[in-house]
């Protein structure tokens, strides 16, 4: 397991990114996986960055861990703030499908996107903080 701590900062999504690639290229994953592995996670690390604990309430930094496997690779971004009901939003989210790229909405897309870029998203959260799971096997 390869673990980095970033400060809550935009600013430093991109050393997350630098860190994944090296990792999903000693993993032999294809050019296009590690495109769309570096775009999930620029996604989650977003979210964490905007719906985080602000630094000045002690929430000053996330945290990401890239587990490999024979299979792929699992990524954990997780921060520290308020829950994020996943399963109720996206319960009530309306369907994307035929709907005109106007009709969309502000924010919010993030997770959609994760989910289509990435073989499994999950999202654990407690009162105290938010964990996104996201794993991608290697393509044969």
């Amino acid at each position: 397991m390869i673990r980095l701590q970033i400060p809550s900062h935009a600013d430093y999504i991109d050393i997350v990114r630098v860190c994944l690639y090296g990792i999903a290229s000693k993993l032999s994953f294809s050019y296009e996986d590690i495109e769309d592995m570096k775009v999930a996670v620029s996604e989650a690390c977003t979210n964490a960055v905007l719906h985080g604990r602000p630094a000045e309430e002690g929430g000053s930094l996330i945290d990401v861990t890239f587990q490999p496997t024979e299979a792929g690779i699992t990524i954990v971004v997780k921060n520290d703030g308020p829950p994020f009901a996943h399963q109720e939003i996206t319960a009530i989210a309306p369907p994307l499908q035929g709907i005109e790229i106007s009709e969309l909405p502000v924010g919010g897309l993030g997770i959609y996107l994760m989910e289509a870029l990435m073989d499994e998203v999950s999202v654990q959260s407690n009162d105290n903080s938010t964990e996104v799971i996201l794993t991608k096997y290697i393509s044969e």
